[in-house]
């Protein structure tokens, strides 16, 4: 697993050794979870994003091509994309959503859809990294197995993924995870363990029933699932060819935070972009550790003591990147807020009815999230905003629609 061009390996952030990109499961030196080093100096900037360039990994006499999608940024990414295990994902519609725009007086709105993902979730960015990850290895089989705590998305992902790798990986997924995504952990082949309680649990059990004799898959101890994230950041750079004025994020365990935000950081750094935008996480009242930490003026969030929200995939009551998201939004001049489990369903069921696309649960704290900010005065009215769209609505039909009968009967 030697670097390759701009890429110099994985930095420790305590020690700041540099280590080769195989010391995936935390420093060797001190065991803090490490990041991908890049030369930045090393990045050809107006190339990444050329858009009369054919896709990275096209041949020009032959005209076949290898890489579309999240790597053809391969010059940011850890690996190269002739190298990638990838299913295509990435290159997700950015949807103009007019309507949406009047309603919150400002200048447009486009909301990312990830659902269109192989998995239907924006997890599938990361999973892909870090599948290759353990392809570079060599004998993949030699990770096995491979183990994820989570809410369902991420496990999911994780499964088809390392099936594509022919690897035995384990998901661990509290009792109340999405039916979907149990199931289709097991249709991808890999192996579920339901934990009874919630996400917590089910992060406890990974280590209890498999003794620490694993290769973790978990967010901030692998440093390949923020970096598929960042791309995301690229993608909306691309599309429009300017970066967006105000971004609103669903938050859970600051995955996403983290990487979007290190996105936009990287475009600064090379010189692409003048400045980032404004980051917004948003969170469920019910399940708020980071939007507290935020409001508060807190480094960290503390433990939310007594989750509760009927969007799985947002209740993370210690979110392992909350320190790092909290941070990644201070410098963003960002915010957090707050929405309540109603905002965010009847957010998803009107951007369906409205907009064409199937917002999952946690995706429609999106939407949720900017009609709060604007209710609060946050937007001045000429502001380009982008709504992230996480998973598709295939993840939680069953929610949304007993929402949307609820009041009605």
């Amino acid at each position: 697993m030697e670097p390759t061009g701009a890429v110099q390996g994985l930095r420790c952030p305590d020690c700041e050794t540099i280590h080769p990109l195989d010391a995936d499961q935390g420093c060797p030196t001190c065991g803090t979870a490490c990041t991908v080093a890049y030369d930045y100096d090393a990045v050809d900037a107006a190339a990444l994003f050329d858009r009369g360039a054919p896709p990275r990994g096209t041949d020009a006499a032959t005209g076949s091509q290898s890489a579309r999608g999240q790597w053809q940024y391969d010059a940011l990414l850890p690996f190269d994309a002739a190298d990638a295990v990838t299913a295509g994902e990435g290159a997700t519609p950015l949807v103009a959503a007019d309507r949406l725009a009047d309603e919150l007086s400002v200048d447009s709105v486009y909301i990312k859809d990830e659902s269109r993902n192989p998995t239907g979730t924006i997890y599938d960015r990361g999973m892909s990294i870090a599948a290759t990850a353990i392809a570079a290895r060599g004998s993949p089989e030699a990770v096995e197995p491979a183990a994820v705590a989570t809410t369902g998305n991420s496990g999911q992902s994780a499964a088809a993924y390392l099936g594509r790798l022919g690897v035995r990986s384990y998901a661990f997924v509290p009792s109340r995870s999405a039916f979907s995504n149990k199931a289709m952990i097991n249709v991808h082949g890999g192996e579920m363990q339901v934990v009874g309680g919630r996400y917590s649990d089910a992060a406890d059990a990974v280590d209890e029933q498999l003794a620490g004799d694993y290769y973790s898959l978990q967010e901030f101890t692998t440093p390949y699932r923020q970096e598929g994230a960042k791309t995301l950041a690229f993608e909306l750079y691309a599309d429009l060819g300017a970066v967006p004025d105000v971004v609103f994020v669903p938050a859970s365990t600051g995955e996403v935070v983290v990487g979007v935000a290190a996105g936009f950081e990287e475009l600064v750094t090379i010189g692409v972009a003048d400045e980032t935008p404004t980051l917004v996480a948003v969170q469920p009242t019910g399940c708020a550790p980071i939007a507290t930490a935020v409001d508060s003026g807190a480094s960290a969030p503390e433990p939310w003591a007594v989750p509760d929200t009927i969007v799985g995939e947002l209740e993370v009551p210690d979110p392992a990147g909350g320190e790092q998201a909290v941070a990644a939004l201070e410098r963003l001049n960002g915010a957090a807020v707050t929405v309540d489990d109603d905002e965010i369903l009847e957010s998803a069921v009107a951007v369906a009815s409205n907009e064409v696309i199937e917002m999952g649960a946690a995706g429609g704290a999106a939407p949720a999230g900017a009609w709060r900010y604007a209710d609060d005065g946050g937007f001045d009215g000429d502001e380009t905003v982008v709504l992230l769209n996480t998973e598709s609505g295939t993840k939680t039909p069953d929610i949304l629609r007993s929402h949307l009968m609820g009041p009605g009967g």
